[in-house]
């Protein structure tokens, strides 16, 4: 389960981090609105944890932004506004919890669990072609499909993002946690893993090559 953290209180964010990541989720780090926004335009999360007022952005814009990109995204907002308008002025706009600061970490911690076991599905289904993130399991005509780490992340981002070319760099990005340490190369080793493990198996074809522009899904074939 990813969990991205939009905090700007620099101390309460890395401290946040730090319980999560301890629990065992994976998580990303923003300490404004804008590296927030970024953020949620290029990976897809589990669970956005946001503080309701920011420096430079208005928590309702916000919580509009993770709708439209993501809609099955739970959203926790963390307010120092412990007024009943504030709570429900949140909750009103789309957010799926409301806690209040100074934050009790064993209450958070169960708060999140709560709202990631009530959330929707991740598992995205074309046609024949089912793949399941949670699991990391791709199943074609109730087939398995054997392709799990990188490649299988690379197509999971490029079948989410079914109606977008994807570049390289966009790749990287949302999928290494480190993109400056590695080459674009990595990107068509991925691809050439899926088109080997999968898509010349089974006789079908998944990633679109868009010459100087990067990759599309393309699976099914659009007449």
């Amino acid at each position: 389960m990813r969990i991205l953290v939009i905090e700007d209180e620099i101390s309460l964010n890395k401290s946040i981090i730090d319980n999560l990541n301890e629990f065992g989720y994976q998580t990303d780090s923003s300490e404004n609105f804008k590296d927030g926004e970024y953020y949620i335009g290029i990976r897809h999360y589990d669970l956005v944890l946001a503080s309701w007022n920011l420096s430079d952005g208005d928590g309702t814009e916000l919580i509009n932004i993770i709708k439209q990109k993501s809609p099955r995204t739970s959203i926790v907002i963390m307010s120092s506004k412990t007024d009943k308008e504030t709570e429900i002025k949140a909750l009103k706009a789309g957010a799926d919890d409301f806690i209040k600061k100074p934050l009790d970490f064993d209450i958070l911690l169960a708060r999140i669990e709560a709202r990631l076991r009530l959330g929707g599905t991740n598992v995205i289904k074309i046609e024949d072609l089912i793949i399941d993130p949670d699991e990391e399991k791709i199943t074609y005509k109730d087939q398995d499909i054997e392709l799990k780490g990188k490649p299988f992340e690379v197509l999971t981002h490029l079948a989410r993002h079914s109606d977008q070319i994807v570049s390289k760099e966009q790749l990287l990005d949302a999928i290494w946690e480190e993109p400056e340490l590695v080459t674009p190369n990595v990107i068509e080793v991925a691809i050439n893993q899926i088109r080997q493990k999968m898509d010349k198996p089974l006789n079908i074809s998944t990633i679109e090559t868009v010459r100087r522009r990067g990759y599309r899904f393309c699976f099914p074939k659009k007449s």
